[in-house]
């Protein structure tokens, strides 16, 4: 393993102890993709989340406190060093790590750039009207990542890239329904705002401890999407090569529990953060490993019928 794989991977343990976890199940040379991959993915989120870059989430564009950049500055550095990455001039070691990947992996170009666009959806403060607005948003920072994955694992088939985005759109669904309070604290909303309507939750008043079982209730039926793309993704295991399949079924297993455990708490979900505990993973772990086996099977395929209600982004398989 040399030096820049061995870096990404320690950017995986700090960062993802699950993907870490699932990656380990990859042979070493998709393995080492994944984890280069990765490093850039969360290089970038930090960045925009302020983890890395000194600037705070929700702060407004023109915001400099204590020397912060103004989180639109942010974007436009990252925008600039992965256009570098793209064109084989990268310098920093998270996009030498992307330009390997995208060149070893043939990922169209336009897909780094759309995980970009997914981040300048939180820069400019956007509104999700609708729940496919919000699916968008979550292709963007999630699904899109979701296929670049598989293309890391040799799929080339654009029903098998679209069950990749789906299961990207629902770890991203996942993460909206166990961070909400955090996200809203921050200045963000990703619940589609026609479902908070339905309740009657004033957007600007979600946190209030009045509406928190009105938010329980938004969450389920969130949640009860991403389960519908979870289940959607499961059929794009068949196309994969056996290793693949079972880190993939590992991590939607182990990620799918978050949702259960958020669900179970109902209005106490956000007193603490909603992990899944050591115990709860093994068992989400060897959920996944028998889905992964039985996706084997002779009578199980990959041509199932994708359930057409389900948002997906259009052009996956061009280059």
């Amino acid at each position: 393993m040399d030096d820049l794989v061995t870096l990404c991977e320690r950017r995986i343990a700090q960062g993802s102890r699950s993907f870490a976890t699932a990656a380990r199940l990859f042979d070493p040379e998709r393995r080492g993709h994944a984890y280069m991959l990765y490093a850039w993915c969360r290089y970038c989120d930090d960045a925009i989340d302020g983890q890395e870059m000194g600037f705070a989430a929700g702060e407004g564009d023109g915001a400099t406190t204590a020397g912060r950049p103004p989180i639109k500055a942010v974007l436009a550095k990252l925008t600039e060093d992965t256009q570098a990455a793209l064109a084989g001039r990268a310098t920093l070691p998270e996009f030498v790590a992307l330009q390997r990947v995208v060149a070893a992996c043939d990922i169209p170009h336009r897909h780094p750039m759309e995980l970009i666009e997914g981040f300048a959806m939180d820069a400019e403060g956007r509104r999700y009207g609708t729940l496919n607005d919000t699916l968008e948003y979550c292709y963007h920072v999630a699904g899109v990542v979701g296929v670049m994955m598989a293309r890391v694992m040799g799929v080339r088939d654009v029903r098998v890239l679209e069950r990749a985005q789906d299961l990207g759109i629902a770890f991203q669904l996942t993460n909206i329904a166990r961070d909400v309070m955090d996200d809203w604290r921050a200045g963000r909303v990703y619940l589609p705002e026609e479902m908070l309507a339905l309740e009657d939750i004033p957007r600007a008043d979600l946190g209030s401890a009045v509406h928190r079982q009105a938010v329980a209730r938004v969450v389920g039926r969130l949640l009860d999407h991403a389960d519908a793309y979870y289940a959607s993704a499961r059929h794009g295991l068949p196309a994969l090569p056996s290793r693949c399949a079972a880190a993939v079924a590992a991590a939607s297993c182990v990620y799918g529990d978050i949702g259960t455990l958020v669900r179970r708490r109902g209005a106490a979900a956000w007193e603490t953060r909603t992990v899944v505990g050591r115990g709860r993973k093994r068992l989400a772990l060897a959920r996944g490993l028998t889905m992964a086996a039985a996706s084997r099977l002779p009578r199980v395929h990959a041509g199932e019928p994708r359930a057409p209600e389900l948002w997906t982004k259009t052009g996956l398989g061009a280059s």
